[in-house]
C-alpha cells in the first residue's frame, strides 16, 4: 500500500485545477484529502452537505462526485474570483448551492440549519464559530477539517492555533474524534448522538 492516489477524477476537476493555477491560488485541498471526501460523501444517501470555503471548488467537485442524487450541498465562500471558478464548472449541477458570503454572516444567519456532512475549509467553522458550526451537524454527521499538519504556507502563529483545535476537538464530549497523519493531516469528527 502507498499513498498513490490511482481512482478517476471528477469530471471537472481537471479545467478547475488549470484555472485555479491560473489565479495563482496557493491553497487547494490535496488530492488524497478530496478522494477521502467523496468516499465519505457517499456514505450520506440523501444527505445535507455543508462546505465552509469554496474556494475554486477542487474539493467541492469530489464531494459532488461521492454524493447521490438525492443529497444537497451548501458552499460559500468570500472571495467573488474563486467562486466563479466554482460557479463556471459546477454551478450546473441542481444539489449544489453555491453563496458569496463572509463566512461569520453566513453561520450566523443560518444556524437553524442541520446537515449531516460538513467540511470546514475555512476559519469560520474551524478557527472560529467552531461551536456554532458544529451546533448544525446532526447525529451521526461527519465534520472534516484538513491542512491540521504544518504547512510551509502557514503564516507565523498558525500551528500554535491548529494545536488549540486539536485539544478543542478532543476535549467535546459529543464527539468521536479521528486523527489522520495523512495527506494534510485530518481530522474526523462523528456526532454522538446521547
Amino acid at each position: 500500500m502507498n499513498n498513490i492516489t490511482q481512482q478517476v477524477l471528477p469530471p471537472a476537476y481537471r479545467a478547475i485545477a488549470e484555472e485555479t493555477e491560473r489565479q495563482g491560488f496557493t491553497m487547494p485541498s490535496e488530492v488524497q484529502t478530496c478522494t477521502l471526501l467523496r468516499a465519505l460523501a457517499a456514505s450520506k444517501p440523501a444527505g445535507n452537505f455543508l462546505e465552509l470555503g469554496t474556494g475554486s471548488g477542487l474539493a467541492t467537485s469530489w464531494i459532488l462526485d461521492g454524493m447521490d442524487k438525492h443529497s444537497s450541498l451548501i458552499s460559500f465562500d468570500n472571495d467573488e474570483t474563486l467562486l466563479n471558478i466554482a460557479r463556471n464548472h459546477l454551478g450546473k449541477d441542481p444539489r449544489l448551492t453555491l453563496e458569496l458570503a463572509d463566512g461569520a454572516d453566513w453561520v450566523t444567519s443560518n444556524s437553524t440549519k442541520s446537515f449531516d456532512y460538513i467540511f470546514a475549509d475555512t476559519w469560520h467553522g474551524k478557527y472560529l464559530l467552531l461551536d456554532e458550526v458544529l451546533a448544525m451537524l446532526r447525529p451521526g454527521g461527519l465534520y472534516i477539517v484538513d491542512d491540521m499538519l504544518p504547512q510551509a504556507n502557514w503564516p507565523e502563529g498558525h500551528q500554535e492555533k491548529a494545536i488549540a483545535l486539536i485539544e478543542r476537538l478532543e476535549g467535546r464530549q459529543d464527539l468521536w474524534v479521528v486523527k489522520q497523519h495523512w495527506a494534510s493531516g485530518i481530522i474526523i469528527g462523528v456526532k454522538r448522538d446521547r
